[in-house]
């Protein structure tokens, strides 16, 4: 491969992850739209925002649907960064809510 080949080749490489960069942003904030929504139930119910037992529940559905090549190791991860920020957003939001502003 040359040069101008291999740049060539990155260059298409790099579009197709800025489109999926893209996807995946877009599918982060449609998963925050429903975060959002179990905050609203959980403060109306007085219900604890962290609960470790559905948290495995996520852990294990997503790694038994892993197909690779991320490691299941890997992907449980990468949920457990967005599970995280997910619960900051719902605390945030229940704290922000939490004088009746709706």
């Amino acid at each position: 491969m040359t040069r101008e080949e291999a740049i060539k080749a990155l260059e298409e490489y790099r579009t197709s992850i800025d489109a999926l960069d893209l996807r995946l942003l877009d599918l982060l904030n449609q998963r925050t739209r429903v975060v959002e929504d179990i905050g609203r139930v959980k403060r109306a119910a007085k219900l604890p925002i962290y609960e470790p037992r559905r948290e495995d529940q996520v852990f294990e559905n997503i790694t038994s649907h892993n197909g690779g090549p991320l490691t299941p190791d890997a992907v449980k991860r990468i949920f457990e960064r967005i599970i995280d920020e997910m619960r900051t957003i719902q605390r945030i939001r229940m704290e922000t809510n939490a004088d009746g502003d709706s």
